[in-house]
């Protein structure tokens, strides 16, 4: 999936804001400052919000698609806050833009719509002003707007450290399909951390690689998301879809992705996981298709 996307139109641009899937989260200790350090392995999805700037006056925001009564085009918009960080980080007068946020993904669910949301901002706006500032000064910026931002930068499977700013390059990957799957409830991420209780897990010990989607469904399963069980007890339903998904004909592992309440199953190939996707129910939101390598 490209993010080098042009619409119709002149001076239009567009960005893919794909949906992030920890397919493992540890938590692997706390700051301090009450931050804590995860280890996760991340990939993308198929799934995504969709970003488009156009010539405009001043910064503008709309909002459409069907998730986009989950927001507001408030000031305190994650796109509107990207904006704002790229152009003070620029240090000049930067043309007008109106901005335009296809909403996809459910909102506080997990998957990083909001991070992804933010990232695919600054790419898109980056393009759009021709700063050029390059991955490595938009990573800095990502952070600053949320610790899922720097790895949704670049949409590609990593291994995330830290508070999410250490980022290395995953392990070899196969192809796969993903069924992704949320109940319809928000879930406040805060809250799922201190709802968490235990100690603090090691970080995952992966190989170079995975041949097939088996063996890496096999791998998964000796990990863990240390935010399932804290959500699972403030959102009943996350166990309700992770039942569901283990019950798809075909699905190798479920678990949930995040804080929640998404979780998503592994399966061999894409075509397998859009056609188990539609034997969920319908007043979900659900999606099956292909992992998105980057």
């Amino acid at each position: 999936m490209s993010s080098m996307l042009v619409e119709g139109g002149a001076g239009v641009l567009a960005e893919d804001a794909p949906a992030k899937i920890n397919l493992h989260l540890h938590v692997t200790g706390r700051r301090p400052d009450g931050y804590h350090l995860l280890d996760s392995l991340v990939v993308f999805a198929g799934a995504a919000d969709r970003v488009t700037a156009a010539p405009g006056e001043g910064l503008t925001l709309a909002l459409e698609g069907p998730e986009a009564g989950g927001l507001a085009a408030e000031p305190d918009n994650l796109v509107l806050r990207a904006a704002r960080l790229l152009a003070e980080a620029a240090g000049r007068d930067l043309p007008g833009v109106a901005l335009r946020l296809e909403k996809r993904l459910p909102v506080a669910s997990g998957i990083g719509g909001g991070s992804a949301d933010a990232a695919a901002a600054l790419r898109l706006l980056d393009r759009f002003w021709g700063l050029g500032l390059g991955e490595a000064r938009l990573r800095e910026l990502a952070l600053r707007l949320g610790a899922d931002v720097p790895v949704c930068l670049a949409s590609r499977p990593a291994l995330m450290q830290g508070i999410g700013e250490v980022l290395a390059p995953a392990p070899a990957l196969p192809g796969f399909g993903l069924v992704l799957a949320n109940p319809r409830v928000a879930v406040a991420t805060p809250g799922v951390f201190r709802a968490r209780q235990g100690g603090f897990s090691s970080p995952a010990a992966l190989p170079e690689g995975w041949t097939d989607a088996a063996g890496l469904a096999a791998g998964l399963l000796a990990l863990r998301n240390d935010l399932e069980p804290p959500a699972i007890t403030l959102c009943p339903p996350v166990a309700e879809v992770l039942a569901a998904l283990r019950a798809l004909p075909g699905a190798l592992m479920a678990r949930m992705s995040g804080s929640g309440a998404t979780c998503f199953a592994l399966f061999p190939d894409a075509e397998a996981a859009a056609q188990a996707a539609g034997m969920l129910p319908a007043d979900w939101w659900r999606w099956g298709g292909a992992a998105h390598h980057g």
